[in-house]
């Protein structure tokens, strides 16, 4: 039974995708709102969200009982569901399965627009993958590479397969007008979907000698499944890319629904297979799920390497979608300035380090790696990332309105950026309090032992203090058109501001004589550097002096721009001037200059008129 709400479960929630993602990027709007093909399927989701809740909520009962060792009409007990949902990992993920579920079944009956459609997009995949983030690939050694490639797979898969089962529920006016935007979206999922799947088996496995297994032969007839969907689908997808038919279209789409139905099944059950163990030559560390690292040198944190599958993804998209805007400017004939280029490289290179590399490795283990880590990740690449230019590119390149009434993804790009929220977000001096402040609540409280002490919590410490950083040298150096701009004089008050808010908080850590981690190092019990006080004060100077630097470099970079401000707008001048001299007419320093002289005048005629 628990298999069957589970297949519910995620069926409903891949239907709630691809619905969501025809409403908000696939179908036709006018200025936002859903036009009749949208307003038709949104009808759908309902009783579609509705399932999507029944499910979640049965699954978390069946995994309860399964726990416990009680029938499921046995389990219905207040204290037992409530220490399963706020003690246990497993029961945590899945309280925010079913939030996510019942916030979009109460809001999908008044969503009109596509910013509302993307926001309830959003919060399902949230909900979608929340499960994902227990896993049992410890015994692996490689626990947040794999988990990471579990949730990009799942998420792959729910585009792809969601915005099938959205185009089948479409009218055959609306599928066709879809599909040219959706094989796009599918081609890319197609590609995640088997790189991740390729790179997942052989970690899980360890060696092609476990193919043999339960698990390696569940593993390889859902890859060979997958592999002849992605058959049809591209064979499809070409067929189909210069004109829709119809008839092929629905027979495509119905072979492989009901291919992907067995596909599913087969997935659930290998999610409750445990993968064949693994002979280590190193015993597994059970917090961090990897070997612990050898005390560290200069060539272990050259060199050291343990991706983070979702950081290392969500920077393998960042690349590909700068290197896709670059080529489309060069197909369009229009150069993109190669230093933008190299910084935006040189920004990605120094997060994939501070993430996955030898410092990413240390960072888990020793709070001093951490911090510099931590400024690393909120100073040196975001300023790389800033002066790429990235959000100037993708609004050259982004696909407009099919319509001159309809708004587009880069219409929809536009709306976000002039938003209040973006306005409020990219003002300069909230992006110090976030790119500062956070620090006193995130050391200073119970938060950062919280977040140490789970897998995906060092994800969000790592997202936070990329995008932190990002809002702010976006606000203070940054190219890209950004609602709030800040003359030079007040950028520099806020760098000035920033700096000495982030050396009082260095300070405060470097004084303290309490562990701000809660005990999750001394769980660790690394048998070097054992001093663990000793490391966080080592950390806090690191972080001062490694923090201040690129601040600095900002301050810096805020004097250029000033100065080549002025001299641009004093050759702007020149230019003005020079035009208007050879039409014959006054230019604005003359205008400015006659009218001093009709001042003087009148100062001259009003002294004689008073004597």
């Amino acid at each position: 039974m628990i298999s069957l709400f589970k297949f519910l479960s995620l069926a409903s929630a891949f239907s709630l995708v691809g619905i969501f993602l025809a409403l908000a990027f696939l179908l036709d709007e006018i200025e936002g709102y859903f036009q009749d093909s949208g307003i038709k399927l949104k009808r759908l989701l309902p009783p579609i969200a509705a399932l999507w809740s029944l499910s979640t909520i049965v699954t978390f009962l069946a995994d309860l009982a399964e726990i416990v060792d009680r029938p499921i009409l046995e389990v219905f007990d207040g204290n037992l569901i409530r220490s399963f949902a706020l003690q246990v990992v497993l029961g945590k993920v899945l309280l925010i399965n079913i939030i996510a579920a019942l916030i979009v079944l109460f809001f999908v009956p008044f969503i009109k627009r596509t910013g509302g459609a993307v926001a309830l997009l959003l919060i399902t995949l949230i909900g979608l993958l929340a499960p994902y983030l227990e896993n049992h690939n410890a015994s692996s050694g490689h626990h947040m590479l794999v988990v990471g490639l579990v949730i990009v797979h799942v998420l792959a898969l729910s585009f792809w397969i969601g915005g099938l089962i959205a185009l089948t529920l479409m009218s055959a006016t609306a599928r066709k007008l879809a599909h040219g935007r959706f094989h796009h979206i599918a081609l890319w999922s197609l590609a995640t979907v088997a790189l991740t799947g390729i790179v997942n088996g052989w970690v899980r496995l360890g060696s092609l000698s476990q193919i043999g297994s339960n698990y390696g032969l569940l593993l390889l007839g859902k890859s060979l499944l997958l592999g002849l969907i992605f058959t049809i689908a591209f064979k499809g997808y070409k067929r189909n890319l210069e004109s829709v038919n119809e008839q092929s279209l629905v027979r495509q789409l119905t072979i492989e629904g009901l291919l992907f139905a067995l596909t599913m099944a087969m997935a659930i059950i290998l999610g409750r297979t445990s993968p064949p163990e693994l002979k280590n030559s190193a015993a597994i560390n059970p917090i961090l799920g990897s070997v612990m690292p050898q005390p560290p040198t200069l060539s272990r944190l050259l060199l050291g390497y343990e991706p983070n599958g979702l950081f290392l993804a969500f920077l393998v998209l960042l690349v590909a979608l700068y290197i896709k805007g670059v080529v489309v400017l060069s197909r369009r004939g229009d150069k993109w300035p190669i230093n933008r280029t190299i910084f935006f490289a040189l920004g990605i290179s120094v997060a994939d380090f501070a993430v996955n590399g030898g410092l990413g490795v240390y960072s888990h283990v020793a709070f001093s790696f951490h911090m510099v880590a931590h400024m690393a990740l909120a100073t040196l690449a975001p300023i790389g990332i800033v002066l790429g230019a990235p959000i100037t590119l993708a609004l050259r390149t982004l696909p407009i309105g099919r319509t001159s009434q309809e708004r587009g993804v880069r219409g929809f790009a536009l709306a976000l950026l002039h938003s209040r929220y973006s306005r409020f977000l990219t003002n300069p001096i909230v992006a110090m309090l976030i790119f500062d402040v956070s620090m006193f609540a995130l050391y200073f409280t119970d938060l950062f032992q919280w977040l140490m002490s789970y897998h995906f919590g060092h994800f969000f410490m790592e997202m936070h203090f990329f995008i932190a950083g990002f809002l702010f040298f976006a606000a203070l150096i940054g190219i890209d058109p950004v609602p709030n701009k800040f003359p030079f004089v007040a950028r520099i008050v806020v760098i000035l501001a920033a700096m000495s808010i982030h050396a009082f908080f260095s300070i405060s850590l470097m004084s303290s004589s309490v562990l701000v981690d809660g005990g999750y190092f001394a769980a660790l019990d690394r048998p070097w550097w054992p001093d663990l006080l000793g490391d966080q004060k080592t950390g806090a100077a690191f972080g001062w002096a490694f923090g201040e630097v690129p601040i600095l470099l900002a301050l810096a970079a805020t004097f250029v721009q000033w100065v080549r401000s002025d001299s641009h707008e004093a050759a702007r001048l020149e230019r003005s001037s020079e035009r208007a001299r050879a039409a014959g007419v006054p230019d604005e320093v003359d205008r400015y200059n006659e009218y001093l002289k009709s001042l003087e005048q009148r100062e001259q005629r009003d002294q004689r008129d008073q004597r």
